[in-house]
């Protein structure tokens, strides 16, 4: 049975530093027919529980814990059964949100998340939020880049907990190693492609942040 990636866009609110803005997030499904693992449980458990279907949701990965990243997951949780990850350098970011649950288990940099023949590797990415990671599958020939890599450049870095050189370097050292038509699917906006943004990493570095 094929493994197959489906997106799944849904509307809310980001807010840090005293800040709210109005975002539309990517949540991504990665299985088959049977089993799936849902990447940024944003804003609508019930949208998300739909578009799972009658599938088994095994997990429940999220990319950093921003809020607009993470505020469905407990409710999601909690109806299927799933196990939340999250990368532990994240959970003060969590807190903010979840104050009184824990993410089930903690991501760690070079471990495999299998979901219906998908073998997602974690590659941990801070500088957008300390615990941000990514999620590559070579076989799929797919990068899940969360907020760390967007078309057009690395996510934002302006706020607290993320900072600027390290995402530079994170993506330099983690990102723009893979192959070049690696496809980058990102955690707001369109895709884009490891080639398409690696001759830009000079820009970024002059435009700063």
């Amino acid at each position: 049975m094929a493994t197959r990636i489906e997106r799944l866009v849904t509307s809310g609110q980001f807010t840090l530093d005293g800040g709210t803005w109005d975002v539309d997030n990517n949540v991504w499904l990665v299985g088959d027919d049977h089993e799936v693992v849902v990447i940024d449980a944003a804003h609508d458990a019930d949208a998300i529980a739909e578009a799972v279907g009658d599938r088994r949701l095994t997990a429940i990965v999220c990319t950093h814990a921003h809020n607009d990243h993470i505020d469905a997951a407990p409710a999601l949780a909690d109806r299927t059964g799933a196990t939340i990850w999250l990368h532990p350098d994240d959970l003060p970011l969590w807190k903010q949100t979840h104050p009184d649950r824990d993410p089930d288990a903690h991501l760690v940099d070079g471990q495999i998340i299998e979901a219906a023949g998908a073998d997602l590797t974690v590659l941990h990415t801070p500088g957008h939020a300390p615990g941000a990671v990514c999620l590559h599958d070579p076989g799929l020939g797919v990068v899940f880049t969360g907020d760390t890599l967007f078309q057009g450049g690395p996510g934002a870095t302006g706020r607290s907990y993320s900072h600027f050189p390290t995402i530079i370097d994170s993506i330099r050292t983690r990102l723009l190693t893979l192959p070049p038509d690696t496809k980058a699917l990102t955690g707001h906006g369109d895709p884009t492609t490891i080639g398409a943004e690696a001759p830009h990493l000079q820009e970024w570095l002059d435009r700063g942040h």
